[in-house]
């Protein structure tokens, strides 16, 4: 438990990060789909990167019980919001590993952020309460 908490708190820093070095194209009219500040637009990022993987873990804890009724809808659900997210996820991986981060990554998560925050929201609504 403890360990899964330091790989879901290292990723945050990484998050604050991608979002101070910028993800927005020159001369657009802000940052992401909604047109956030830079400072609004890494909030949200970072807002939607613990959801998902708030999400994630309580999947995990899921695969260990049997409280599931529907698992084939909520299993494609997940399957989508791991979609949906990935370019967030490939952004936090590069990053803690040290490596490049082009620009086009950058922009992806730009472009990608809202989608994964309503698969992300899509499954922890299926998830039992």
């Amino acid at each position: 438990m403890e360990r899964r908490l330091v790989n879901f708190l290292s990723p945050l820093l990484i998050v604050a990060v991608l979002l101070s070095s910028g993800c927005s194209l020159p001369f657009s009219k802000g940052y992401g789909a909604k047109g956030q500040t830079k400072e609004e637009f890494s909030h949200y990022v970072e807002t939607v990167f613990v959801l998902q993987n708030s999400v994630t873990s309580d999947l995990m804890e899921l695969q260990e019980t049997d409280q599931v009724n529907n698992r084939d809808v909520l299993l494609k659900a997940e399957q989508a919001m791991q979609e949906a997210c990935a370019p967030l996820n490939e952004y936090v991986s590069r990053e803690s590993d040290g490596a490049i981060i082009g620009l086009f990554l950058r922009q992806k998560v730009e472009k990608t952020a809202v989608d994964c925050e309503q698969a992300a929201q899509r499954v922890k609504q299926q998830l039992p309460r």
